[in-house]
């Protein structure tokens, strides 16, 4: 079966994108994790998943896991692109701050026709970062790069830092306060051993951050 976006409902790519999320690190998606993250029943995922499954979307097994197939990674990573475009549209161009666009990005963002999606990717400089700092995946792009928790850094590496758009406001706030917010680029100074505390260099001053809000916050490290 070839690719082909037309068949997709706003449902579907809400799904393709929520079973691509669960099993990035190599295991099947499971329906209730699927259910929590998409805030419906199970049963609505279970059917979710057939009709996937049927256009050759995702390898579904019933009460075990599903995963996507070559054409549903292409339609995940498509869905996450044209999130992610209309998420830098609404901040660089409507002024929304970036943990507002995630939310606003889902009430529009499967009406647009292809030819719009491309448009707006073209009059915003053709953005390689949606506004939180996750990479925007190319166009036949079937993986997204990694993106490790800012406590899985060690000392002297450089990183920019993401923040997901589900971020506590008051942990946006926190960060915001010591500067460390979507773009902004930081050095692990020193990890201190056993889940304890990671000085970072920001902005010329040193910053310390726990371990436990170190693991919310993901970068794209640099090379060095």
């Amino acid at each position: 079966m070839t690719y082909d976006p037309q068949q997709l409902t706003r449902s579907d790519r809400e799904t393709l994108k929520a079973i691509y999320r669960l099993s990035k690190d190599g295991h099947e998606a499971l329906t209730g994790a699927l259910a929590e993250s998409l805030k419906v029943s199970p049963g609505t995922v279970t059917a979710a998943l057939k009709r996937l499954a049927e256009r050759g979307f995702a390898d579904y097994t019933p009460y075990k896991g599903v995963e996507l197939s070559r054409d549903g990674r292409r339609a995940a990573m498509a869905a996450i692109r044209r999130h992610r475009i209309v998420e830098r549209f609404l901040s660089d161009m409507l002024g929304y701050a970036w943990n507002e666009a995630d939310r606003l990005a889902g009430t529009f963002e499967h009406e647009l026709p292809q030819e719009v999606e491309d448009r707006l990717f073209v009059a915003l400089h053709r953005p390689e970062t949606c506004p939180h700092g996750f990479p925007i995946p190319d166009p036949q792009a079937m993986e997204m790069p990694e993106m490790p928790p800012l406590s899985a850094l060690e000392p002297g590496d450089v990183a920019v830092v993401a923040l997901p758009g589900s971020t506590d406001p008051e942990v946006v706030q926190f960060l915001e306060n010591m500067g460390l917010r979507p773009g902004v680029e930081v050095e692990v100074r020193e990890k201190h051993p056993f889940d304890g505390p990671l000085v970072l260099r920001v902005g010329g001053k040193d910053r310390t951050v726990g371990e436990k809000i170190a693991s919310q916050i993901f970068v794209r490290k640099k090379s060095a």
